[in-house]
């Protein structure tokens, strides 16, 4: 790793990952770059209010102005207010977690979510962060709105999900994944049982725009004792039919015109 921009940006995503901040040693062993362009990298970060050091141990930690940016980035595209009336009315009558995802060229990320659970088991999940595709019901039901040429390049740059890092059920080769997003493409929705944790559900439909492919996913998901395989095939025509209600919502949002306009994946490979 040797340009400024990108061990910059290596810097921010490991910060991104521990909320307990990271020693500079273990900062520059990790991402493989010289102590001393670590620390002036996070010292010209900490200039600009990126990141700062705690006062007990001196671990770097982000501060809350990359959360700032984006929170007003989707403020302004106006896909919360558009559609989180959706995700709250399934998520109140399913007593489940329902989340929005967007996709950006060759990713899904989530944006939105609404949690219909009010107590017992609950599922609450890292928010903004991007969707694994192998191990996901959400990743499933994109891929298969993609030719399956897309869809095999997608997986092989992001990668393979290991169960052992994720649920014990995660598909372990491309193969096995897109034998999935077959059954997805077929249903219509991707179903999925402890492939992204140890003990939870999901199901996830795309969110489609006539003559633009998918533009987002949306998806329930909950513990698996109590979202159920009887549960999720109970609701999947209302997730279905909310998908629909968001595509019709998010029309006037510059967040999804740019799905709209976006390359084909082809040209991102």
């Amino acid at each position: 790793m040797s340009g400024v921009l990108e061990r910059t940006l290596a810097i921010l995503e490991r910060l991104a990952a521990d909320v307990g901040g990271v020693p500079l040693g273990t900062l520059a062993d990790e991402l493989d770059m010289p102590r001393s362009a670590a620390h002036r990298l996070l010292s010209d970060l900490a200039s600009h209010g990126y990141v700062r050091q705690t006062h007990d141990r001196g671990h770097y930690v982000l501060t809350t102005k990359l959360v700032s940016l984006g929170l007003n980035y989707l403020k302004q595209s106006g896909v919360v207010d558009l559609t989180q009336p959706i995700l709250d009315r399934l998520a109140e009558a399913s007593g489940e977690l329902v989340r929005l995802g967007v996709v950006d060229v060759d990713h899904i990320t989530w944006v939105s979510l609404s949690q219909g659970a009010t107590s017992g088991l609950r599922y609450d999940p890292d928010h903004g962060i991007d969707v694994k595709l192998s191990c996901t019901s959400s990743g499933h039901a994109w891929l298969s709105t993609l030719p399956e040429d897309d869809a095999i390049a997608l997986l092989s740059k992001q990668g393979i999900a290991k169960p052992a890092e994720y649920g014990p059920h995660a598909p372990t080769s491309i193969a096995a994944v897109m034998k999935c997003v077959r059954q997805a493409r077929k249903d219509g929705i991707a179903f999925s049982s402890e492939t992204y944790a140890r003990g939870l559900s999901a199901m996830s439909t795309p969110v489609l725009a006539p003559g633009n492919g998918a533009v987002g996913v949306l998806a329930m998901s909950g513990p698996s004792v109590r979202l159920t395989d009887e549960k999720m095939r109970r609701w999947a025509p209302e997730l279905i039919a909310a998908a629909a209600d968001v595509a019709r919502a998010s029309a006037a949002s510059p967040l999804f015109h740019r799905a709209y306009a976006r390359p084909d994946v082809a040209d991102v490979r």
